[in-house]
């Protein structure tokens, strides 16, 4: 324990990649990678800049010294500039052009914009374990008849498989989702302090392709195959709302299939994982909280609630270039990332450690089977020579009186009453013919068939090594 404010991200939920992803480590070393690739840019294309020069600075991306960069920040009240300063301290012979033609924005905004695709890109890989472990899940229990609900009340049979691909289109969903922003994010370049290159028109004395040149070969050097057509100072904040928006609707998807496990788990149907020596109360010794399930709707609705400062930043920038984005996005974008990193973990977590309860689930498709079956059960009585309006008569008086019995904690006797009905010319044992799950499910087996077959390119190749979670 220390007697400073640690994050629950770092110290609880995200992974070490994540942590590490946007540690100040790599955000000012990507800095640096970027003066780098400035200055191998100019040299190349012609300006005053030696290889050298450029050499010594790649040499010392790694050994930033922050004592220097804190001390010089208090002096001069500037981030970047006091990174410039510390090295141009451990590259002197090139301390004179570093940032040179460049306006902060260049190292800042094209940092975030490497960090964020790299981030997404780990989501990615993060999502479709997620896909992997339930497609597994669905495939197994694709057959499995369970009790259906709308409106959380009892309705037809579905099967374990089909509800767990219900949460997987949601996840397919988010994945093309994150695939467009992926395919859509570009570099900003260096662009100058309003974004008309100005600079370096002066430096290249007008040399219009020079120019382009150069931002060519610093985004190639990055992976980055397009820059934003024109921009401010700034990349537009318009992608961080895209970013947020994406992680979002991840959030809404983990908590949605967290939440139907949580109401499941009440009945004892499903479970998420439990170990062997986990407490569920410390007070309640029996008790088996779904305490995963309920984190992941936790972080999830701090997620969806981060989504929001996006679209607020990018609304109220002004003209080129205004300042009161920055601290607000060096908060909520990283820590939007650690959350759906967290949320996604948990997830995963979860989807390969369920566990189904095959007998509580048969008790309780066989309590309400009666009444689901009541149509098929009406069919075969009019085909018995029954009356359709005397049966259905007939089965909604019956229908009512057995379950006013099971409110009062009576067993369902439907099957009883109306074979004890001289209009309804059918036995217990006629009707208990007809009540096999199975024949009421539909189509459900088909369609997880169908939905894992469809989505079984996206799976192909997919790591599936285990995700630890610290309780």
């Amino acid at each position: 324990m220390t007697n400073r404010y640690e994050s629950p991200f770092s110290a609880r939920y995200a992974s070490e990649y994540m942590l590490q992803l946007f540690s100040a480590d790599s955000r000012y070393q990507t800095w640096r990678k970027l003066w780098c690739a400035l200055a191998r840019a100019e040299m190349e294309l012609g300006l005053p800049v030696t290889e050298d020069q450029v050499r010594e600075m790649e040499a010392h991306i790694e050994n930033i010294d922050y004592d220097y960069v804190r001390h010089k920040e208090k002096e001069v009240r500037h981030d970047v500039m006091a990174h410039v300063h510390a090295y141009g301290k451990a590259a002197p012979s090139a301390a004179g052009i570093i940032h040179l033609g460049a306006t902060s924005c260049y190292v800042t905004d094209n940092a975030d914009l490497i960090l964020y695709r790299k981030a997404l890109e780990h989501l990615r890989k993060e999502l479709l374990g997620v896909l992997s472990a339930l497609a597994d899940f669905a495939w197994k229990y694709k057959d499995l008849p369970t009790l259906g609900y709308t409106h959380y009340q009892p309705a037809q049979l579905v099967t374990v498989g089909k509800r767990a691909v219900l949460w997987m289109q949601d996840f397919v969903t988010d994945l093309e989702e994150l695939d467009f922003v992926l395919e859509q994010i570009r570099f900003l370049g260096c662009r100058g302090t309003t974004g008309t290159e100005a600079s370096f028109m002066e430096l290249f004395e007008g040399d219009t392709e020079k120019i382009d040149e150069m931002n060519r070969r610093i985004a190639t050097s990055f992976g980055f195959h397009q820059c934003f057509s024109v921009c401010g100072q700034t990349y537009p904040r318009k992608t961080d709302s895209r970013i947020l928006n994406v992680l979002s609707s991840i959030g809404q998807s983990c908590y949605r299939m967290a939440n139907d496990i949580r109401l499941l788990q009440h009945d004892r149907q499903i479970e998420e994982p439990f170990e062997e020596n986990q407490i569920g109360s410390s007070a309640m010794a029996y008790k088996r909280n779904p305490m995963r399930c309920e984190r992941i709707c936790s972080l999830s609705r701090y997620l969806m609630t981060d989504a929001l400062n996006a679209p607020l930043t990018a609304a109220s920038q002004w003209m080129e270039r205004t300042l009161d984005d920055s601290a607000n996005r060096r908060i909520s974008m990283p820590e939007g990332f650690l959350c759906a990193d967290s949320v996604l973990r948990l997830t995963r977590n979860v989807a390969e450690g369920l566990q189904v309860n095959e007998k509580i689930i048969d008790k309780t498709v066989k309590e309400y089977l009666p009444f689901i079956a009541t149509e098929n059960l009406m069919m075969e009585a009019v085909k018995r020579g029954g009356n359709r309006q005397q049966i259905h008569e007939i089965i909604r008086r019956c229908s009512m009186k057995a379950a006013n019995e099971m409110k009062a904690g009576k067993a369902c006797s439907l099957l009883t009453l109306l074979a004890e009905e001289k209009n309804f010319s059918m036995t217990e044992k006629d009707m208990e013919e007809l009540l096999k799950p199975d024949r009421y499910t539909g189509r459900c087996s088909e369609q997880v068939t169908a939905f894992i077959h469809q989505i079984r390119p996206l799976l192909a190749g997919n790591p599936t090594d285990a995700v630890e979670i610290e309780l």
